[in-house]
């Protein structure tokens, strides 16, 4: 009687810490939003030429928007961008509180422009939110953003260098979009994980 007391006891703690795993690991599950071979779970806006190139999507010609067809509320993301010039203008909008009128007035705006007439709308800002803490220059090579959405902290890391740290309460849940404004622009490993 015992041993089968204890068998029961066994199994349900092996079941408990089995849910507690998988429930783990799903909420750090990574999702790939594009990985380069195909656009499909994005949606167009605007008169962009956007296609696939070497892994990437690349951005260019009119303004316009790439827009994921899912909305996010919680969430880190991260992936690699380029731009040719420094005079490019490019962003991420997060949380998008419509997706056919995309814009810093209704979505957070991680900004793409390494020279802004506004130097608190540089490359790693929150447009409106807060500018970056420091100036870094991406021009012409390869970068990393992680982006981190979680409550109203809102947080940006550039090539690991925090360059904004945030509270806001504005906009709580939308699709992602990526942004060309002008200039070539590159985004890859694009990936999501929700928090």
């Amino acid at each position: 009687m015992a041993r089968s007391i204890l068998a029961i006891a066994t199994l349900i703690l092996i079941g408990l810490t089995g849910a507690s795993s998988s429930t783990e690991q799903s909420n750090d599950s990574w999702m790939p939003l594009l990985d380069g071979t195909t656009l499909d779970g994005w949606n167009t806006l605007g008169d962009a030429t956007w296609e696939l190139v070497d892994g990437a999507v690349q951005g260019d010609g009119e303004p316009g928007f790439l827009v994921t067809s899912e909305s996010y509320d919680d969430f880190q993301l991260t992936f690699e961008y380029w731009i040719e010039s420094d005079t490019s203008n490019s962003g991420v909008f997060i949380r998008c509180a419509d997706p056919r009128n995309v814009g810093a007035d209704s979505s957070y705006e991680v900004n793409i422009a390494d020279q802004h007439d506004n130097p608190d709308n540089r490359t790693g800002s929150i447009v409106g939110v807060t500018g970056p803490a420091q100036t870094v220059s991406t021009a012409g090579k390869w970068n990393t953003y992680d982006i981190t959405a979680n409550g109203t902290h809102l947080t940006v890391i550039l090539n690991g260098i925090t360059t904004a740290d945030a509270q806001d309460s504005r906009h709580t849940s939308g699709p992602i979009a990526l942004q060309h404004r002008t200039g070539i622009v590159k985004f890859r490993n694009i990936r999501l994980r929700k928090l």
